[in-house]
């Protein structure tokens, strides 16, 4: 196949990637940051301590978490089915692709936010402020450099997870290594999806890596 050939099939393929891995990591910002937040407010000491439902939202997280992904591709069919109507195409990929990602980017939120000065939301509630005010003014902007990294360290996971979704016929550059780097035995398309795959990792990882130090510093 001339690299003529490739391009095409190339360019699409990158821009189902980069579909599929911007509204999976949306999807997960939007459902993982509250998950992550409540794992820190609902344990002990928390704003709103409740150990019993600490703990089972913790189990649900941790079993999202210990599924391998391309398990998950496999055993939410019937939910994916019934979200987007289909299990092939990018559009029924998104939908794994939020699923596995949530429960790591809520762990690594709870990990940012539990970073922040127990002093500076004691001086919050000192002050009168809700729990909602404290969350707002204090947990997200003092661990917002970390919830920046922890974001970054997703998307490149879902980079990875966008790519083993080809292997159900997800689209993006994981379908096309597969359907023409192994099956039609084109090893230079091959190479160039690996290669693409790279720099869309280095891309992402250069862009979070210096938003959260600007964050760090401001």
């Amino acid at each position: 196949m001339s690299w003529s050939d490739m391009q095409p099939l190339l360019w699409q393929a990158t821009l189902e990637t980069v579909q599929m891995v911007g509204w999976s990591a949306l999807f997960t910002v939007l459902i993982g940051l509250p998950v992550g937040l409540l794992l820190v407010l609902t344990d002990r000491g928390g704003l709103l301590a409740n150990l019993p439902a600490n703990k089972a939202l913790g189990t649900v997280v941790n079993v999202g978490r210990s599924l391998p992904f391309i398990i998950l591709l496999i055993a939410i069919t019937p939910f994916t089915r019934g979200i987007v109507g289909t299990t092939i195409g990018v559009d029924a990929a998104i939908v794994p692709l939020a699923v596995g990602a949530v429960p790591f980017f809520a762990r690594l939120v709870e990990t940012a936010v539990r970073e922040v000065d127990r002093g500076l939301i004691e001086a919050s509630a000192a002050m009168g402020a809700s729990h909602l005010a404290t969350v707002r003014k204090v947990l997200l902007p003092e661990s917002l450099p970390a919830l920046v990294s922890g974001l970054t360290t997703t998307v490149v996971a879902l980079v990875g997870y966008s790519a083993m979704a080809g292997a159900i016929g997800g689209g993006g550059l994981g379908d096309l290594a597969i359907r023409y780097g192994y099956q039609r035995f084109e090893n230079g398309l091959m190479i160039a999806t690996v290669v693409l795959l790279i720099v869309l990792v280095q891309i992402v990882q250069w862009l979070g890596d210096f938003a959260a130090k600007r964050l760090a510093h401001r």
